[in-house]
């Protein structure tokens, strides 16, 4: 099946350089140029997304912010900007992945299909990773086949890493969209949950690693 690829970027040689690698290697590229634009577009039906931040019409991260929220293909950021706040902030917004200009276009191959390695598995409620398998619909989580005894908060924040597996998520995120202030507390408490699932994952609790700065990632050996 044919990938499709959406490319957001004002620059019309580098556009014109990633719409010819990709469309070579067989993609569907949709190539808008306009912040603007990408806001107004739906972002459903597309496997990956390319997005640059100094755009015209609407900024890239506001773009990333709307997009995230109705889609999970990745994201990849390709801006000059090197300002390691901003990149934070991209991974905070839901960015999969960051690359800076100037780049090689291999190199941004290599990431696409890095991330389009998953999309079986993200799509699907059920993720095997070695020994550890997790179910989604049936809200099981078993190790070599025994089973994992998961609080809810803890399953649901191990199933927000392991559906972006590889993937960086940031703190924040996982507050707002997995912690209940109310109940299970905020940042502060939030490393108190994740100490807890890597005890009960055993061999496996070394594959939820910290991103310093940024938040938790789901990275299996």
């Amino acid at each position: 099946m044919t990938k499709r690829l959406r490319l957001v970027e004002d620059d019309l040689k580098i556009a014109r350089d990633i719409v010819q690698t990709f469309r070579e290697d067989g993609f569907e590229v949709d190539w808008i140029s306009d912040g603007q634009a990408a806001l107004q577009r739906d972002p459903d039906g597309a496997d990956v997304m390319v997005l640059d931040l100094m755009l015209p019409g609407a900024f890239g991260l506001d773009v990333l912010k709307a997009w995230r929220s109705k889609t999970d293909a990745p994201v990849i950021v390709l801006s000059a900007k090197q300002d390691a706040i901003v990149k934070v902030r991209a991974l905070e917004l839901g960015a999969d992945d960051y690359l800076t200009k100037p780049f090689w276009p291999e190199e941004l191959r290599a990431r696409v299909q890095a991330r389009l390695r998953r999309p079986s598995l993200e799509r699907s409620t059920v993720h095997e990773h070695g020994p550890l398998r997790l179910d989604g619909d049936k809200r099981e989580v078993t190790l070599s086949g025994a089973s994992v005894d998961l609080t809810r908060v803890e399953f649901d924040l191990l199933h927000a890493l392991v559906r972006r597996s590889g993937s960086a998520v940031a703190r924040t995120w996982i507050v707002q969209n997995v912690l209940d202030p109310t109940r299970e507390g905020n940042e502060r408490t939030l490393d108190v949950h994740v100490s807890r699932i890597r005890k009960k994952l055993g061999p496996c609790g070394g594959w939820v690693t910290t991103v310093w700065g940024v938040g938790y990632r789901f990275q299996p050996a």
